[in-house]
This record gives C-alpha cells, sequence and structure tokens, in this order.
C-alpha cells in the first residue's frame, strides 16, 4: 500500500508514525499533524537523551547532504526543547552560514579550538535558528589546518581534547553535530576520532552508493585503531523523488542491508530545502510548513526519540 504526499509516494515504513488504526486517521490529517509539529514546536516537545550524544554528520561524497542534514536536525531538535552544539568542521563554512553565525576571518571559531588557543565555551556562539541551539564557527584559517595538523602530537585527537565533558558541561548541551568536509582527510579522521556516532546521509542516487563502501572502511579504520566506540548509529536517506524507481531500488536495498539503523523518515528532494541557505536559513525558518521542513521534524523526532530510550546510565547531572 502506498499513499501520496504532494507529489511523492511514501510507504508505510517511510511515513511519520502515527498509529493507522487511529480513528479517522487519513494521509491528510497525518499531514495536518505534521505542520502543527513544525509551526508549534512548544506544544510538540522532544525527549531529552539519556545521555549527550556526539554524532559525526559524515560522507566523503559530495552534494549529498551533509550540511544541510546537520543544520536542519539541529534547529528542529532546538526549537523543540532540545540543547544542541554544531561544530563546522567544514573550511567553506556553510553551516555556519546557514545557522545565522559570523564566520570572517578572525572570528574565534573551530580552528583555534584544534591548536588548543581556545576553549569551546570561547568560540560558541548562538545560532539566530533558536537560543537552545549553539555553532562553534568555521573561518577560512580551516583550509590549512590539515597541514598544520601533521606535524602535532596526537594529530588525529585534537578536536576530542577540544570537546571534553568539562567543556561539553559548560555549553551544558544534549546532542552535538560534527558536520564534516566532503572528503576522508585529517579533519573528518579527528570528527570520527571525537564522536562515538556517526551519521550518514544518503542521497538516494546509484554514486551516493559507490563511495559507501569506502567511508565504512574509514570507520572500520577508526574504530580498530583510534575509537573502539565508534558506530553508525543513523542513516538519513536524502534527495528522495518518489516519482523515480531509482530512489526506491536505492533506498529498498539500503534499508535492507542496514535495517532499523536507517531512520523511517526520508527527505525528499525540495526546492525550499536548496533555496533555504542562499538566505542564511534553514528551512525550517525559511519555509516551515514545506515538506522539506516536515521531514526533517519527523526525523529529529525519531531520532530524539531513539536517544530517550538509550540502554544507559543517567548522566551524571541528574537529566
Amino acid at each position: 500500500m502506498t499513499f501520496k504526499v504532494s507529489q511523492y509516494e511514501m510507504s508505510p515504513d517511510q511515513a511519520p508514525h502515527v498509529p493507522r488504526e487511529t480513528p479517522g486517521w487519513t494521509p491528510i490529517a497525518e499531514e495536518a499533524e505534521r505542520a502543527a509539529r513544525v509551526l508549534h514546536p512548544d506544544r510538540y516537545r522532544m525527549p531529552r537523551p539519556t545521555h549527550r550524544r556526539v554524532l559525526t554528520v559524515a560522507n566523503q561524497k559530495g552534494g549529498v547532504g551533509k550540511t544541510t542534514t546537520t543544520v536542519n536536525l539541529a534547529a528542529a531538535l532546538a526549537m523543540h526543547g532540545v540543547r544542541v552544539l554544531v561544530i563546522d568542521l567544514d573550511p567553506q563554512g556553510n553551516a555556519s552560514t546557514a545557522l545565522g553565525v559570523d564566520h570572517h576571518l578572525g572570528t574565534p571559531s573551530v580552528y583555534e579550538c584544534l591548536l588548543g588557543e581556545i576553549r569551546l565555551a570561547e568560540a560558541a556562539a548562538v545560532s539566530t535558528a533558536s537560543p537552545n541551539l549553539l555553532c562553534i564557527p568555521a573561518t577560512i584559517d580551516l583550509a590549512g589546518a590539515e597541514i598544520e595538523l601533521v606535524s602535532m602530537v596526537a594529530r588525529e585527537n585534537r578536536l576530542k581534547q577540544a570537546l571534553s565533558e568539562e567543556a561539553l558541561a559548560e555549553l551544558d548541551v544534549d546532542y552535538v553535530f560534527v558536520d564534516c568536509p566532503p572528503s576522508l582527510g585529517l579533519l573528518t579522521v579527528n570528527a570520527l576520532v571525537a564522536a562515538k556516532e556517526v551519521l550518514i546521509p544518503i542521497q538516494c542516487e546509484y554514486y551516493a552508493l559507490e563511495g559507501l563502501g569506502q567511508l565504512l572502511s574509514n570507520i572500520d579504520l577508526v574504530r580498530a585503531h583510534l575509537n573502539t566506540a565508534l558506530h553508525v548509529s543513523t542513516i538519513l536517506l536524502t534527495m528522495y523523488d518518489g516519482r523515480t524507481k531509482l530512489a526506491d531500488q536505492v533506498t529498498s536495498e539500503v534499508r535492507g542491508h542496514f535495517g532499523p539503523t536507517v531512520l523511517r523518515t526520508v527527505i525528499p528532494r525540495s526546492v525550499k530545502v536548496s533555496e533555504a541557505p542562499g538566505y542564511s536559513q534553514t528551512v525550517l525558518a525559511y519555509d516551515p510548513g514545506s515538506r522539506g521542513a516536515m521531514s526533517y521534524v519527523d526525523a529529529a523526532r525519531e531520532i530524539a526519540e531513539r536517544g530517550a530510550q538509550m540502554d544507559v546510565p543517567q548522566r551524571q547531572d541528574g537529566r
């Protein structure tokens, strides 16, 4: 069984999770419910995780929606009552731009944090998207960081040292998202060493699958030699176009291989999602009623619900 949301077809396992047995349930009623979550976030608060989660958003292929996914998931969580920090580890600084954070040359940034010159809290800036959302911006200085890091002691651990428990506790955040550059260089390795979880956005196209094996091999190498706790916890399918058979084939293949690691929600190909960065905004701020915005809120809620159900001890601060 399939039903249509605008021009996109979605199967039941891809659709938001409103019980089908609910009296009066219809696809239109479900869409109204999804829109309400975006337009009235104060009424639909998301659960906080049982412990602080650090997720590296990685995929060495460009154009798969890493930065878009990072900023919109972070904004969705923050708008619904969760404290979030975004680390912009891409020298292009696109995440900083989308979150409305200044990142001109000379701004305290992740570059100085990597070198150990400043504390994390000194570089953190509040995003215009939400007071619950902080961002460590990336400046053009970061472009030369890989060369500078080569000669440093413990070069793969620089970000991990910056993201110490004390530093994150000072910022009082529940989630940390690290936006990686589209490469498998030293910056990405630092991000993989600093996190326990990897979130992989996968574009619903064939070429996106081609590079996935290389990424997973690198994750295995980092796990074996640098970070034994690292694992792929979340996969999000992006740029889904239900009008093409290819999108369905990629979706089926990824779900069949990775199972429950793949979120039920898929992000549709959307003009609004593409337009939002041009206005230095997330899609939730640019067009909160759009399909893209609603899908990112659904995905964020899935992530939040998983975090609230993790079988781990409560955080030391009792939250």
